[in-house]
């Protein structure tokens, strides 16, 4: 059995909101709106984040995204109008930075600095 495509699914209450935050976050509209109350990004060949109004397990989400500028990213996110935590080092060798979406989710946004953990 070969896997071909993963999906992060993101639940939210608030649709509407969540999904103009995502085009926000992810500087684009979705790629795919496969039904009501379900958006889709694809961010890498095999790998799209999927927006899911289910109220019931809303916020309880998290997502780790690996970016090649973490920096970047945080000022992209700002720029689009969105607060992301600041980037910090960790002892693993990774730089993050996270930002949690209206619902609760929380997003990770990490960079390899290629240093051994």
């Amino acid at each position: 059995m070969a896997i071909t495509n993963v999906f992060a699914v993101m639940p939210v209450v608030d649709f509407e909101t969540a999904r103009g935050w995502y085009e926000r976050l992810l500087g684009r509209p979705a790629d795919r709106n496969p039904m009501g109350g379900l958006a889709e990004w694809q961010v890498t060949e095999g790998g799209a984040i999927q927006l899911l109004r289910d109220p019931d397990r809303a916020g309880s989400a998290m997502l780790t995204l690996g970016v090649d500028d973490i920096d970047g990213q945080a000022a992209a996110a700002a720029e689009r109008g969105l607060a992301m935590g600041p980037p910090q080092d960790t002892s693993g060798g990774f730089r993050i930075a996270a930002i949690t979406d209206p619902a609760g989710n929380v997003i990770t946004f990490a960079q390899d600095l290629g240093r051994d953990a």
